[in-house]
């Protein structure tokens, strides 16, 4: 696997392409981009179409939960989108927290960014904000947001560790987040962990769930649960562009699963940042 420069940059191509295509036209090829040469981005995604503050222009179907749907976001709360895409979910909080709130989007993805704003002038929005910036080094003050969404992406940040305790910097006491994400029932095989090109299409970078909870209640949050937990079905034709039929056989055979999960947690209404020692 490539080094974590690598893989963002990897990361910045695959959905720059995406970007500048139509959910129809990602959902009429068989990867997402191109020809049929890489992952189908949205085998992971729900259905957006009846929630309040949809916008079709904003959904290339590159989600693979409904964040907002558990984020418990209210009336004039802050609320911060990582990897806000073209706006998808960016635009239904905003129709949660209304005029006297604020939606921040964050991706770093140039095509994604302008993808935004421009969706956004189109619909006259003057509180929903998208900027600029890696997950692992928010451009926002600390303290800032009462929610926090992501949908499908914390997968893709290279290092976790950082990308939570990130966000826990950025949320105010008291503050939550709600992040659907991919993650495995069990240890990827090397060959799949391997495949770039599964990375950027959210397989390969999914791990362990235990594990994934486990870095969330060391970054210092509380009342972490599941909110939703749906198996994830990869085609066959997918998986044998970058694995062998017998390293298929091998995986199918282990048991595990990818998962689409839905995972809330609260920041303690008092405590210190994390890495002070006071927590």
């Amino acid at each position: 696997m490539e080094n974590s420069n690598e893989l963002k940059n990897l990361v910045k191509e695959k959905y720059a392409e995406i970007a500048n295509q139509s959910k129809t036209v990602n959902e009429a090829s068989c990867c997402g981009v191109g020809s049929c040469s890489g992952v189908d981005y949205t085998v992971f995604s729900e259905d957006y179409s009846k929630l309040k503050g949809y916008n079709p222009d904003a959904d290339l179907g590159l989600g693979c939960g409904l964040p907002t749907e558990f984020a418990l976001i209210k009336e004039g709360n802050v609320v911060i989108d990582l990897g806000s895409g073209a706006g998808n979910d960016a635009f239904v909080a905003r129709a949660i927290t209304g005029e006297k709130g604020k939606v921040i989007g964050i991706d770093f993805t140039d095509e994604m960014i302008n993808k935004a704003r421009d969706n956004a002038d189109k619909l006259g929005f003057h509180n929903v904000e998208f900027r600029f910036g890696d997950i692992e080094k928010m451009p926002v003050a600390a303290n800032k947001a009462d929610v926090i969404i992501s949908n499908c992406v914390l997968n893709l940040v290279p290092d976790k560790v950082k990308a939570f305790q990130e966000i826990f910097r950025v949320l105010k006491q008291s503050g939550h987040f709600s992040v659907s994400d991919i993650v495995a029932s069990g240890e990827l095989p090397a060959s799949i962990k391997s495949g770039a090109e599964l990375y950027a299409g959210c397989v390969s970078g999914a791990i362990k769930k235990e594990e994934y909870l486990d870095i969330i209640q060391k970054t210092g949050f509380e009342n972490i649960r599941i909110q939703k937990e749906r198996v994830i079905a990869i085609p066959d034709n997918i998986y044998l562009k970058f694995i062998s039929e017998e390293e298929l056989k091998k995986f199918k055979e282990s048991g595990v699963n990818l998962i689409s999960i839905n995972v809330y947690a609260d920041k303690p209404k008092s405590c210190c940042e994390p890495g002070s020692g006071c927590c």
